[in-house]
């Protein structure tokens, strides 16, 4: 089977399903859009119950900007009839000394900070909303086979062939794949990339107290540990989704105790903040790396969100970052559509680059920063790291535009 697309999304995550949402609005001559997915993509909401097991281990903490965004694609109202958990605060500490700092959406005149929210719902919104749109077609259950990108003098459209045979040419194909994306591979670009030899520990465990709409974050000498807070109706009920972050010798000590083990241990890393863990889900990990793509464009073709750069949880601006990609990408592409120009044209992708790469670059600076900077030192520069948290707790105005940069609004 061959079919012919203006624009072809492989990867049907959050990125790639925000991005077809966003595409899909046309009010000019719709663009004929393809989503692929390698797994069976799924359009039921998930059962929001209250039960410890029944939150997704990954969350996401949606920023002011994220939401916004959401919004205006028409999906943020379903989400928040599901279930989100507003955050107000956030409170930072060092355990190797007496260092802290909060940070509070008050300071700023604003209601929240952000938002956690479990992936599965925002994507479940996503995807019910484009499939109101007639001009996406998804191929789900489908793998890319083969990549091919003509050269220049070549006047046929970039290609892709699926696993069941089917050849999909398309005037631009956006890869949304992933940090591992194959299709950046088959692209032929390169990345700059390290590891931080730790991984990363989700989960979702009960607290004694709560956890007052906040979220902590516990830079210890292992590496952050934060607990984000989870909304129930239940008083009694006090739930937090964690990432902790540590050495992968570590992190498969963690995931080899049982649960009782686990969550003093884990009580201990987070000195009692919240009263005892109590109870937790199933444990997942992951490895952590720093990746950035050389580039993020060819004629025909785009990367996103973590196929063009992924950076370390302790900030949780991961999909936020992939978000503001969605919609830079996505506008270029609309203006190019209302020109009349092709959507494919390096000149169209080269604007989303230029307006993309050096906000990504700043981020994953200033977290490859907090990273090192909460690395183990010696006991002098210790002291002046605590100091120096001590001292940004006293200056309200910096810290204002620490936040409003983190939420997105400046």
């Amino acid at each position: 089977m061959n079919e012919s697309f203006d624009i072809a999304i492989v990867g049907a995550g959050l990125a790639g399903t925000a991005l077809a949402c966003a595409l899909s609005s046309s009010s000019l001559a719709p663009l004929r859009i393809a989503l692929i997915e390698a797994q069976t993509i799924k359009s039921d909401w998930p059962a929001c119950d209250e039960n410890i097991n029944d939150f997704d281990p990954r969350v996401s903490a949606l920023t002011v900007a994220s939401q916004n965004f959401l919004t205006g694609l028409g999906v943020w109202s379903a989400i928040s009839k599901q279930r989100v958990s507003p955050f107000e605060k956030m409170q930072v500490w060092d355990a190797e000394g007496t260092g802290e700092v909060s940070f509070d959406a008050a300071d700023v005149r604003a209601p929240v900070l952000g938002h956690i929210v479990e992936n599965r719902v925002t994507l479940a919104a996503l995807v019910n909303q484009l499939k109101q749109s007639p001009n996406i077609h998804i191929f789900d259950g489908q793998a890319v086979a083969h990549l091919r990108l003509p050269e220049k003098s070549e006047s046929e459209k970039p290609q892709l062939s699926l696993d069941d045979g089917t050849i999909i040419r398309s005037t631009l194909i956006v890869a949304a794949d992933g940090a591992n994306s194959p299709l950046r591979e088959m692209a032929g670009i390169a990345v700059r990339a390290w590891d931080y030899d730790h991984d990363a520990l989700v989960s979702t465990v009960s607290v004694e107290r709560s956890h007052q709409k906040t979220a902590w974050q516990r830079f210890t000498s292992f590496g952050p540990l934060a607990f984000l807070p989870l909304a129930v109706n239940d008083d009694d009920k006090h739930y937090c989704s964690i990432v902790w972050s540590q050495s992968s010798e570590k992190t498969a000590a963690a995931m080899a105790m049982n649960d009782d083990a686990f969550c003093a241990a884990l009580s201990r890393a987070f000195e009692n903040r919240l009263g005892k863990v109590t109870a937790c889900s199933q444990r997942f990990s992951y490895p952590l790396q720093q990746r950035h793509a050389v580039d993020y464009t060819k004629a025909g073709f785009a990367l996103i969100a973590d196929a063009a750069h992924s950076i370390h949880p302790l900030a949780g601006q991961g999909i936020n970052l992939g978000l503001a990609d969605v919609k830079v990408l996505s506008t270029c592409i609309l203006a190019a559509h209302k020109r009349g120009q092709s959507v494919g044209d390096i000149a169209v992708l080269n604007r989303y680059q230029r307006q993309r790469k050096g906000d990504n670059l700043a981020m994953m600076s200033a977290v490859e920063g907090f990273k090192r900077l909460f690395a183990p030192i010696p006991l002098p520069l210790r002291w002046l790291r605590n100091a120096g948290m001590n001292v940004l707790q006293q200056q309200t105005k910096l810290k204002n535009r620490i936040i409003k940069y983190a939420m997105g609004i400046m």
